[in-house]
């Protein structure tokens, strides 16, 4: 399979800069303006209605009868509750693949938004809310935005565009493979089969009616680890009877911050290392039998990523002996680096600049520690991952909400460029020299 990306990567860097068609991209920049009105309404939508990662019926039902009632050919139940719509052009050409993620995560809002949602449900364990904290809502909405336009212009697109809705991307249970690994496993990238593919996510800290991306690494990989921390419970009031495993988990825990700090060469590229859960003990004067500590790992290489397993491996291990506690680690590895295909970046690069008004409006960004499932269908053929301003103007990014927040909010207008960034995309690099 590599071998394969390979190949098709040498030959989008023979090609040249894809051959714009200005009268098309005319009409999609004014069918894309048109259906603002409506991705706001199916954004608001999905917002008011979140749903998580593989739950996500009430969201692929819409989109379905939506691209149903487009007349492409739509494919239902892929990994779990994923939605394909298949277009075909007027002419024959490659296959083009477009991706929006349609989950949300387990927060509760606190937006005020006259659409805020209101959704509580359980998550391991824990009672909490439903919230699309990440913009997730935004991606479905503008995506079937895409879908639409393109369907309206589909006589003059020389090949075929495959709209992929994928659930999951901010994983899945423990143990539950889905997500954009599910998808591939089941087949989305085939019948027929995709020559590139493009995606893009809202960021909330960059203005509205900007683009930026990253050619080569964009984001990071993404590990999560568990540490189980197995030592001897006790009354509480009689600790010395104990081998105090939330004692030896809290040295752990700082154990593993000098891991990044003093172990990583971060001259060479970022890396970070954080506990997200420490789950220990039912009552305040019980010392507890064991914890359990759960973290993610990011890194921008192989290389570091296992240097980093490592040590955190040597690091729990040591600590532990040496309070008399024994632990149990394991790792999953989530997802690989973000990479822009270099060549696919060069060749799309003036697409991005017309259709976000210039090259002042194109940004190329420095490395990101967030990571995403979309780096598995990278694995396979080439793609670009796009960033989407859904910033107002104006406003200082350090006052707004970050991602995953209770807070999270977008500035609307910026909706109408991603469906433009997604069906402007697609037109192009199927109307490129082949």
């Amino acid at each position: 399979m590599k071998h394969s990306y390979l190949l098709a990567s040498l030959a989008l860097l023979a090609l040249p800069a894809v051959a714009q068609n200005p009268a098309l991209n005319a009409r999609i920049a004014q069918l894309a303006q048109a259906e603002e009105t409506k991705v706001i309404a199916w954004r608001r939508d999905f917002h008011q209605h979140p749903e998580l990662g593989n739950e996500e019926k009430r969201t692929a039902g819409i989109v379905a009868a939506h691209l149903k009632k487009l007349g492409l050919e739509v494919q239902t139940g892929i990994g779990r509750t994923g939605v394909v719509g298949i277009l075909k052009g007027g002419k024959p050409g490659p296959v083009v693949a477009l991706r929006a993620d349609m989950d949300a995560l387990p927060v509760t809002e606190a937006t005020g938004l006259a659409f805020a949602s209101t959704v509580k449900t359980t998550y391991l364990g824990q009672p909490v809310g439903v919230m699309h904290a990440c913009g997730h809502d935004s991606h479905v909405a503008m995506l079937m935005g895409a879908a639409e336009v393109l369907s309206q212009v589909k006589k003059e697109l020389s090949g075929t565009v495959k709209f992929i809705f994928q659930p999951a991307e901010e994983g899945s249970l423990p143990g539950v493979v889905g997500g954009a690994k599910l998808m591939i496993q089941e087949g989305v990238l085939d019948n027929p089969k995709v020559d590139a593919i493009f995606g893009l996510h809202i960021n909330a800290q960059t203005e509205a009616g900007s683009l930026s991306y990253r050619p080569g690494g964009e984001m990071a990989s993404a590990d999560r680890f568990t540490i189980k921390v197995i030592g001897k419970g006790a009354h509480g009031a009689r600790p010395w009877n104990s081998v105090d495993p939330v004692v030896t988990a809290a040295q752990i825990i700082m154990g593993l911050q000098t891991i990044v700090s003093r172990q990583v060469n971060l001259t060479d590229d970022a890396a970070v290392v954080t506990v997200g859960t420490l789950k220990a003990g039912v009552r305040y004067n019980v010392i507890p039998d064991q914890v359990e500590l759960t973290g993610t790992i990011r890194a921008f290489d192989k290389k570091t990523q296992e240097q980093i397993w490592a040590a955190v491996r040597r690091t729990a291990k040591g600590i532990a002996e040496s309070a008399g506690a024994t632990v149990e680690v394991g790792f999953e590895a989530y997802v690989p680096v973000t990479y822009n295909d270099p060549p696919l970046a060069a060749r799309m690069l003036p697409t991005l600049q017309a259709v976000a008004g210039g090259a002042t409006n194109v940004r190329e960004v420095k490395v990101n520690t967030w990571a995403e499932d979309f780096a598995l269908y990278q694995e396979k053929v080439p793609g670009l991952f796009v960033f989407v301003g859904g910033m107002r103007k104006g406003v200082d990014p350090a006052t707004t909400a970050d991602h995953h927040t209770p807070g999270f909010t977008l500035d609307e207008s910026g909706f109408t460029l991603g469906v433009k960034t997604l069906a402007t995309l697609a037109a192009d690099y199927l109307a490129a020299p082949k």
